[in-house]
């Protein structure tokens, strides 16, 4: 149970670290979920978003950190 506990922990302090980086992105005048590349349909009743450049920021800055930290976990 001591595991789980750890676990339970660790990606919550994931999360407030993740939270805060978005804030302060959102603060420096980059507002994630609103970068070129996003896709944005509206119509009358139905509104359709799709977050591709967001997306695609966050998945090469994500393997760059996980590629990081296996480099130097060696």
């Amino acid at each position: 149970m001591t595991s789980l506990a750890r676990l339970l922990v660790g990606l919550g302090l994931l999360l407030i670290l993740a939270g805060g980086v978005v804030y302060l992105l959102g603060r420096f005048g980059i507002p994630l979920g609103q970068l070129p590349g996003d896709i944005a349909w509206r119509r009358k009743n139905v509104t359709f978003y799709f977050p591709l450049g967001t997306s695609v920021l966050l998945s090469i800055l994500l393997t760059l950190l996980l590629y990081l930290i296996t480099r130097f976990r060696k």
